[in-house]
């Protein structure tokens, strides 16, 4: 399975951005997409998922009002659509995904995803 993250970039501080994930014939059809992030010196921490199979997203506080998860199934594509940017966005992005349904208590757990994207660089300018 691979997953090709892109759409990353310079953006101000208050723009927005909109990250690709392209699944997999496998993974665009059950289980959760997800997107998390790296900041530098930081851990890996959760920003976003959407579980396929009942159709619902979940997010991290810190974006939750900014960012929206979306996915057009013809496509096989998730989406992190990144508005009013801060200068804390700024990381590494990398989509994840798991073709298990986790229950909404395990979606920020990188642990349980078992595919990874590459990672897109979002560099938000103050």
């Amino acid at each position: 399975v691979q997953l090709q993250a892109s759409g990353g970039g310079l953006v101000q501080a208050g723009g927005s951005l909109r990250l690709s994930c392209l699944a997999s014939e496998r993974t665009s059809r059950s289980g959760v997409m997800g997107w998390f992030r790296q900041a530098p010196g930081k851990e890996r921490e959760f920003v976003a998922a959407f579980r396929w199979s009942v159709g619902t997203a979940a997010y991290a506080a810190s974006v939750r009002g900014r960012f929206t998860i979306s996915k057009d199934n013809a496509k096989k594509m998730v989406y992190l659509q990144m508005n009013s940017l801060k200068a804390e966005d700024t990381a590494i992005y990398y989509c994840a995904a798991t073709t298990r349904n986790l229950i909404l208590s395990a979606l920020s757990s990188r642990m349980e995803y078992d595919y990874w994207g590459q990672g897109t660089l979002v560099t938000v300018s103050s």
